[in-house]
């Protein structure tokens, strides 16, 4: 099949149509419009065969995952997402596989209200990237630099699932009694909090999203807010199934440090612990204070655990070109 007849069957009318889209697939470049008011967010991410999801991974669940994590960037800055392009490395054309990832890239898509409006496909190892793009009023969007001392720090849900059963799946850490398939769901298939960072806007001073790992997330806050970040580890929001391997023996560290998460981390000044207590209440969406913003120090994120310096046992979170 050739590189056009995959795109005129796979890659046209996915997703939501906006009438704000003037041009969509099909053109040398795709066009939108921005309302008045409006700024453009943007961000993209990339999914490679074996480093973010294993070999035979089914195309459903790569469709998701590559969906989620790019709409999770959305939510950092409180986005409304939008449109989408896509490029897509395949090694053969499997007209199954297009077929189901297709169908389910549009049963997403459709469900967060974004248009898939242009991208390119060419050969090689199994490689997607999609560019997201949202709305956001103009001025207001969420950054990583508006943290202030004494300011609360707060995650969002439960953190640790994903990096744990990555870490049982490529057997690194025993997983005798553990409920493996309900925490791989957080790895296969995060839930961006898109509502959540929509509603922060007028009550965050700072966020992101938790990709690389909550420690050295939050080290990205304290750099470009030039502060430091103090952390209670008693206060991190585990699962009854994390809490259960830590029973075992297991160690906290993996999820301070092992990434997937796609939760929210924001700061907020203290004023505004109500509104965030009603706030997680309308949303259904635990939000746990788990620390608070310090003047500069030496060590950009401090962790303590009951009261004590904690001193992490393996490494600050994932790098791509680590040596």
């Amino acid at each position: 099949m050739a590189e056009f007849s995959i795109i005129e069957r796979y890659c046209q009318g996915i997703g939501a149509q906006h009438s704000t889209t003037k041009i969509a697939v099909g053109d040398d470049a795709a066009v939108v419009s921005v309302p008045n008011g409006m700024e453009l967010a943007v961000s993209l991410d990339t999914m490679v065969e074996g480093v973010h999801f294993y070999p035979n991974t089914p195309a459903e669940l790569i469709a998701d995952k590559l969906l989620a994590v790019n709409l999770s960037d959305m939510a950092a800055m409180g986005a409304e997402p939008r449109w989408a392009t896509l490029g897509l490395t395949v090694p053969t054309v499997d007209e199954d596989w297009f077929s189901r990832f297709s169908s389910r890239l549009n049963q997403s898509a459709e469900q967060f209200n974004v248009q898939l409006i242009g991208g390119d496909t060419t050969q090689g190892p199994l490689t997607l990237s999609l560019n997201i793009m949202g709305l956001l009023p103009k001025g207001k969007g969420l950054t990583r630099a508006g943290a202030k001392p004494e300011d609360d720090i707060y995650v969002s849900n439960r953190i640790g699932d994903a990096a744990l059963a990555l870490q049982c799946l490529e057997s690194n850490v025993d997983s005798h009694g553990l409920n493996l398939e309900t925490i791989k769901t957080a790895l296969d298939l995060p839930e961006p909090q898109i509502k959540l960072g929509q509603s922060l806007l007028e009550i965050a001073s700072a966020c992101l999203d938790l990709s690389d790992g909550l420690v050295a997330d939050l080290g990205h806050i304290a750099e470009q807010s030039k502060v430091s970040l103090d952390i209670n580890i008693e206060q991190i929001p585990l699962s009854a199934e994390y809490q259960q391997y830590i029973k075992q023996g297991g160690s906290v560290d993996i999820a301070l440090t092992g990434g997937d998460d796609y939760q929210l981390a924001f700061t907020a000044e203290q004023s505004h612990r109500e509104a965030i207590e009603k706030l997680s209440k309308q949303l259904d969406t635990p939000l746990t204070r788990i620390g608070k913003v310090t003047e500069q120090a030496e060590e950009k994120v401090n962790l303590f655990s009951n009261s004590k310096p904690y001193q992490l046992t393996n490494n600050l979170g994932y790098e791509h070109f680590k040596s």
